[in-house]
C-alpha cells in the first residue's frame, strides 16, 4: 500500500515538474518573441493568420489580407496623434491599463448600457498581434500578460508604430500603409489631420464603419477626433512618447 502511494506521489511530482517546466518555457519564449519584435517588423499577426486560415480551409468568401509594413518615419505624425485622440488619450501616461475607464465600463455594463470596451492601445496590440478575438478569461489573462510585457520591453513609440501597422482599417485592409493607399490613394506620410482623423474614426469597427462613403456617424466622429487632436497639442505632443 505504501509502495503504491509512493509511486502515485512520484507520478504527481513528475507531472507538476513537467507543468512548471512547460510554463517557464512558454514564458521564456514569449519574452524572447516580444524582444525580437521590438526591432523586427511583424510579418503577420494573429488576426491576419486567422483570416488567412479561414479563407484557406473554411471556404469563406472574404477579401484576402492586404498588409504591408511601413516604418514610423514614413507615417504622417498626424496619424499617431489621431489614434491616441480616438482610442486612448491616456496612452502617454499609463502602463498598459486604464483602470479608471475599466471601472466606468463595469458600472455602465451593470446598468445594461452598451459601450465600447476600455482597452488601451497597448492591449489592442497585444490582442491583435498574439491572441484571438473571443472574450474568455483565458484570453483576457493572456492579454494582460502580453500587455505588461509590451509596456516593459517596448518604448511607447514602438507600440504606436506596431499598432498602426497591424490595426484593421477595412475588410481585410491591415495597417496604415495599405489603408492610406487603398482608401485614400496616397502615401501614409502625406496624410492630413482630417484624413488621419477619418482613418482613426473607423477603428472601433472597420467592417461596419467605412472610410469610403463615410456615414454621418463616421464624419461626426472624425470631426470630434480632429478637435481632440488639437486639444492634445497636435503632432507636437508626440514628444511625450
Amino acid at each position: 500500500m505504501r509502495k503504491k502511494k509512493h509511486i502515485l506521489q512520484s507520478k504527481i511530482s513528475r507531472f507538476l515538474v513537467f507543468i512548471a517546466g512547460a510554463i517557464l518555457a512558454a514564458v521564456a519564449l514569449s519574452v524572447v518573441l516580444v524582444i525580437f519584435l521590438r526591432w523586427i517588423p511583424p510579418p503577420t499577426s494573429a488576426f491576419m493568420m486567422k483570416r488567412h486560415l479561414a479563407n484557406l480551409f473554411q471556404n469563406e468568401q472574404r477579401p484576402p489580407v492586404r498588409y504591408r509594413w511601413v516604418n514610423r518615419k514614413s507615417i504622417s505624425p498626424y496619424m499617431f496623434i489621431a489614434v491616441v485622440a480616438a482610442e486612448d488619450q491616456k496612452f502617454p501616461h499609463h502602463w498598459g491599463f486604464d483602470f479608471e475607464s475599466i471601472q466606468q465600463a463595469v458600472k455602465k455594463n451593470k446598468k445594461g448600457r452598451r459601450l465600447r470596451g476600455a482597452s488601451t492601445i497597448t492591449q489592442q496590440v497585444a490582442k491583435n498581434l498574439f491572441l484571438w478575438s473571443d472574450r474568455s478569461y483565458v484570453r483576457k489573462g493572456l492579454e494582460a500578460y502580453f500587455t505588461t510585457l509590451l509596456e516593459l520591453l517596448w518604448p511607447k513609440k514602438r507600440i504606436l508604430e506596431v499598432y498602426l501597422n497591424v490595426a484593421e482599417f477595412g475588410d481585410g485592409i491591415y495597417g496604415v500603409h495599405t489603408a492610406a493607399k487603398t482608401l485614400l490613394g496616397k502615401n501614409p506620410s502625406q496624410l492630413t489631420p482630417s484624413e488621419a482623423a477619418l482613418l482613426a474614426a473607423v477603428l472601433p469597427n472597420p467592417k461596419l464603419l467605412k472610410v469610403r462613403a463615410p456615414s454621418p456617424y463616421v464624419l461626426e466622429r472624425a470631426h470630434w477626433i480632429e478637435k481632440q487632436m488639437e486639444q492634445l497639442g497636435g503632432s507636437g505632443c508626440l514628444g511625450k512618447f
